[in-house]
C-alpha cells in the first residue's frame, strides 16, 4: 500500500510517498481502505517531535480519517463494507490503516467522505472543550480565536448551538468572512485591532464568559485579560508555534480559570462518554445543523503541501487528504 512516511524529524518538506505492507488487524481492530483523511495541526507538530505523543521513527502521520471496514480481528463484530470515522492517532495518511474498533463510530447516511473526514477532530474538540470543559451556557459570551481554521470554525458553529454570543477573531478579513457565515455575531481582526480593548468595547466592558485558545503565543495574554468575571479559558493548541507564559495573578483578580483541552486523551480514557459526544455531533450534522467547510482535498503525494498550508495558517476551515 502507499503510504506517507516520516522517516526523519522535521517539516513537511521531509515526507515522502512510500510502498509498505498490508497491515493485518490485531484482536480487537478494524483494518479501513481509508477513503479520506484529515489534516490536523498535531499531524503538523509530530513530525517535528513537537507534540504530546512522539512515536519511534519511521511513522506514518495522520490522525483522523473516513474509511471503510476492510477486515477484521478477532472479537470485532463490525462488518466488512461499513463506512466509519475513526480516530488513529498516527497512520491516517496511507490507503489502508487499522485501529482499535472502539474508536470507530459508524457514518450517517448522506454524509461525504470528505466532510466526514474533517469531522471528528475538530468538532469533537470544541464541543468536548465548550460542552464538558467549560460548561457553555445559552446567553454567555465566547470569544474564539484563530477562527477560521478547522477547529475554530466548529467552536463558532457549536458555540452558536449552544446560545452563546459568539465573538470570532482572526488575521484575515477572508478568514473572518468564513466565521460570518458559520454564524458569528461579531468579528475582531487581531491583525490590526487591539483584541483586548476590541472584546471590551464589543462586551460594554464586561468581557468575555469563555475564550477558546487555540492559537497560544502572544494572543493569550490579552484574550486572558478580556476574560469576564469568572470566566473560563481554554487551552487548546499553540498553532502560533509559542507556548506563552502567563501572570497567575490575572486568574485571581477575576477568579477566572485555565482550562486544558485534550481530547485525544480525553477519547481514551473515556471511550463511552466519547462515544456519546460523538453520536450527538453525528445527530447534529444529519440534521444539518453543523456545516463544516472543506476548503481544499489533495491527493495522498500531496500531503506535504498541506501541511505547510496548515503550518502558515494559510487554509480557511478544514484541509483533506484523498489516497
Amino acid at each position: 500500500m502507499k503510504a506517507i512516511v516520516c522517516s526523519e524529524w522535521g517539516g513537511p518538506d521531509k515526507l515522502r510517498l512510500g510502498e509498505l505492507l498490508l497491515p493485518d488487524p490485531k484482536a480487537g481492530e478494524v483494518r479501513l481502505k481509508v477513503l479520506a483523511a484529515g489534516v490536523n495541526f498535531p499531524d503538523a507538530l509530530i513530525i517535528q517531535k513537537k507534540y504530546q505523543l512522539q512515536p519511534p521513527l519511521p511513522f506514518v502521520p495522520g490522525t483522523e480519517v473516513a474509511g471503510m471496514v476492510d477486515a477484521v480481528g478477532e472479537g470485532v463484530s463490525l462488518a466488512k463494507g461499513t463506512r466509519v470515522v475513526a480516530f488513529v492517532g498516527t497512520g491516517g495518511f496511507a490507503e489502508y490503516v487499522c485501529v482499535n474498533a472502539t474508536l470507530t463510530i459508524p457514518l450517517p447516511t448522506g454524509v461525504s467522505d470528505e466532510v466526514a473526514a474533517g469531522f471528528t477532530m475538530t468538532y469533537a474538540t470544541s464541543q468536548h472543550a465548550l460542552f464538558d470543559r467549560a460548561q457553555l451556557k445559552a446567553g454567555e459570551t465566547l470569544l474564539v480565536l484563530g477562527a477560521g481554521g478547522g477547529v475554530g470554525l466548529a467552536a463558532v458553529e457549536l458555540g452558536k448551538l449552544a446560545g452563546a454570543r459568539v465573538i470570532a477573531a482572526a488575521s484575515t478579513d477572508e478568514k473572518l468572512a468564513a466565521c460570518h457565515v458559520a454564524g458569528a455575531d461579531a468579528l475582531i481582526n487581531y491583525s490590526t485591532l487591539d483584541l483586548r480593548e476590541s472584546v471590551k468595547t464589543l462586551t460594554d466592558g464586561k468581557g468575555a464568559d469563555v475564550v477558546y485558545d487555540p492559537v497560544g503565543g502572544g494572543y493569550t495574554e490579552p484574550a486572558l485579560r478580556a476574560l469576564a468575571w469568572r470566566g473560563r479559558l481554554l487551552v487548546v493548541g499553540f498553532a502560533n508555534g509559542e507556548i506563552p507564559s502567563l501572570r497567575i495573578n490575572l486568574l485571581l483578580l477575576k477568579e477566572a480559570s485555565l482550562v486544558g483541552v485534550y481530547w485525544g486523551e480525553f477519547a481514551k480514557r473515556e471511550p463511552k462518554a466519547n462515544a456519546r459526544m460523538i453520536g450527538e455531533l453525528m445527530g447534529w450534522l444529519a440534521q444539518g445543523k453543523l456545516k463544516p467547510r472543506v476548503s481544499h482535498v489533495y491527493p495522498l503525494h500531496e500531503t506535504p503541501r498541506a501541511l505547510d498550508e496548515l503550518l502558515h495558517r494559510r487554509a480557511i476551515g478544514k484541509l483533506v487528504i484523498r489516497p
